[in-house]
């Protein structure tokens, strides 16, 4: 029997939350992103290798839920390898699924954190690390 989609979506966010892309301390990179709710207490830091405007690795570190701990994993899945302007559509597409401004997604694991629409707190967990890497950007014009 086929899985519901929805039971497709929790396994995305399930299994990017037990076992995270680049979930690791990475403190001699040079530069780095801090990820705050101080609402929910959700933390991260990230961490990035850059060579010129590209990012070449990226890793994180902290604590948070289930939801902004696997949104994040899959961040970082999506920008390694990629200049600051290819990220930045990548950025707002996330974060338009997120709050229900876009049905459709480039990578089907972003549709997983569309729920999230529904509960104003769970967006802000969702799309935590998204928006303090989209300022980083704007930053490194």
């Amino acid at each position: 029997m086929e899985k519901k989609l929805s039971d497709l979506y929790q396994d995305v966010i399930l299994t990017n939350n037990k076992e995270p892309y680049h979930f690791q301390k990475a403190k001699e990179l040079p530069h780095s992103v801090e990820a705050y709710n101080p609402l929910c207490g959700d933390h991260f830091h990230l961490y990035f290798e850059m060579e010129g405007n590209t990012i070449k690795q990226a890793y994180f570190h902290g604590y948070g839920c289930a939801i902004s701990k696997a949104s994040t994993s899959i961040l970082l899945q999506q920008i390694e390898g990629k200049t600051l302007e290819e990220i930045k559509p990548i950025i707002t597409e996330f974060i338009q699924i997120v709050h229900g401004e876009k049905e459709d997604a480039s990578n089907a694991d972003f549709l997983a954190f569309a729920a999230a629409k529904n509960f104003p707190s769970r967006e802000q967990c969702a799309t935590l690390s998204w928006d303090s890497l989209k300022e980083f950007v704007e930053q490194e014009k």
